[in-house]
């Protein structure tokens, strides 16, 4: 239990819906005890999506319900709509999942940085997030808004490829170069 443990394989349903139809229902309780002894509990009936990573980052990080972080995303996403619960607790969290679901150090660094841009999108004031939602067009198209995210996302990526792995260090360096 070194980063935590899953409670099992999360059991859903995809729910058929207009527009980005990427919701899924979660059927049965699903949770992650992390490192500190807290349950992130993600209840039987929830509705997750994976819109923790901005979507103008997936080609960069990766998009929902791929690769060994589809679990860390899951309780991500619930504990993010949890009232009480702080994004950067979830955002903390999500790291200590993605790498007990199986990612890299290199990768849960990543992942890790990807949800944090989306909180820095959505608290810094910058732009609407209605900007950089899920919409209909060609895959060439970007907004300003998106635009700004995959150069932030870059810059920081940068500067994270040699950082060392321990999450203290991580972390400091990504809030660092958000603030800026």
């Amino acid at each position: 239990m070194a980063n935590g443990t899953f409670s099992a394989n999360p059991k859903t349903e995809w729910l058929t819906e207009v527009g980005a139809d990427r919701n899924m229902r979660l059927l049965e309780d699903f949770w992650y005890d992390d490192p500190n002894g807290r349950r992130w509990a993600a209840p039987k009936g929830s509705v997750v999506n994976g819109a923790s990573i901005p979507e103008a980052l997936w080609s960069s990080v990766g998009s929902p319900y791929t690769g060994d972080y589809r679990r860390a995303s899951i309780v991500h996403d619930v504990a993010c709509d949890t009232p009480g619960v702080s994004r950067e607790d979830a955002d903390d969290m999500f790291y200590w999942a993605c790498l007990t679901g199986g990612c890299s150090a290199a990768q849960a660094k990543v992942f890790y940085l990807g949800v944090r841009i989306g909180s820095w999108a959505s608290g810094s004031g910058l732009f609407a997030l209605a900007e950089i939602a899920p919409k209909p067009r060609l895959a060439i198209e970007h907004s300003r808004a998106e635009l700004v995210l995959q150069a932030k996302y870059t810059l920081v990526a940068d500067v994270l490829a040699s950082t060392p792995d321990d999450f203290a260090t991580v972390k400091a360096v990504i809030d660092q170069e958000l603030d800026h």
